[in-house]
C-alpha cells in the first residue's frame, strides 16, 4: 500500500510539473482578407507558470523540426497568456499596423516568424501548425485545419486541440474587424477558449489518477 501511495505521489508530481508548461496552438489565420494582414497563429499557455520560449520554432503540416523556422519577438509566455506570431520578416513586419488592424491588441504580445522565406507558410486550402522547443521536442500538440474561409480564423478548443470550433466567428470571444471596403476579418487574437485557473490542469490530471485507482 505504501509503495502504491509513493508511486501515486510521484505520478502527481509529474503531472504538476508538466502542467507548469502546457502550451497549445489555439487559433490560426491561413487566409487573411485583402488589404488586411499576414497569416498568423496564436499560442496559449494553459499551465500554471511562465514558459521561456527562447529558441522555440514552428513548422506547418510537415511537422518537422528540420523544416522549422525560429519564433522571434517573444521570449516568455505567462500562465494563462495567449500570444500571436505573424508570418513576416523582421525588415517588413509592422507591429503597430498589425495591432491597429486588429483593434489595438492591448496587452497582447506579438512576435513574428519568417515562414515564406523557408517554405513554411499556411495554405488556404488546408495545413497545420506545431511549435518545437529549442531541443527539437514538440512543445505543442499538432493543430490541423482544412480549407479556410477568407478573413476568418480557425479557433481551437483545449480538448481536443485538433477540434476546430469555428471558422466564421461564432464564438463569443471572437470579434469582427472592418477592413477596406466591405470585407471583414474575424478572429479573437489574445483570447483563447476555456483557460483554466493556475494549477487546474494539474488537478484534472490528479483526479484522473485517483479515479483510475478507485475503479480498479
Amino acid at each position: 500500500m505504501k509503495i502504491q501511495a509513493l508511486c501515486a505521489i510521484g505520478a502527481v508530481a509529474a503531472v504538476v510539473s508538466s502542467a507548469s508548461a502546457y502550451l497549445r496552438v489555439t487559433e490560426v489565420m491561413s487566409s487573411s482578407g485583402t488589404g488586411g494582414t499576414n497569416d498568423w497563429f496564436e499560442v496559449t499557455n494553459y499551465g500554471s507558470g511562465a514558459v521561456d520560449i527562447t529558441g522555440f520554432r514552428m513548422d506547418d503540416n510537415s511537422f518537422s523540426f528540420a523544416n522549422s523556422v525560429l519564433l522571434n519577438g517573444i521570449t516568455s509566455i505567462g500562465a494563462g497568456e495567449s500570444v500571436i506570431f505573424v508570418e513576416s520578416t523582421s525588415s517588413t513586419f509592422d507591429t503597430a499596423a498589425f495591432r491597429t488592424f486588429w483593434g489595438g491588441l492591448s496587452g497582447v504580445q506579438v512576435g513574428f516568424y519568417n515562414g515564406s522565406g523557408a517554405g513554411v507558410s499556411f495554405s488556404s486550402g488546408g495545413d497545420g501548425a506545431v511549435v518545437f522547443n529549442a531541443s527539437g521536442t514538440e512543445a505543442t500538440a499538432r493543430a490541423t485545419f482544412g480549407a479556410a474561409t477568407t478573413g476568418s480564423s480557425f479557433y481551437f478548443d483545449l480538448a481536443p486541440n485538433t477540434g476546430i470550433v469555428s471558422t466564421v466567428g461564432t464564438i463569443g470571444t471572437q470579434v469582427t474587424f472592418a477592413t477596406t471596403g466591405s470585407l471583414v476579418n474575424t478572429g479573437s487574437l489574445g483570447t483563447a477558449i476555456g483557460i483554466p485557473a493556475p494549477g487546474a490542469v494539474a488537478l484534472l490530471g490528479v483526479a484522473g489518477l485517483v479515479g483510475g485507482r478507485r475503479r480498479r
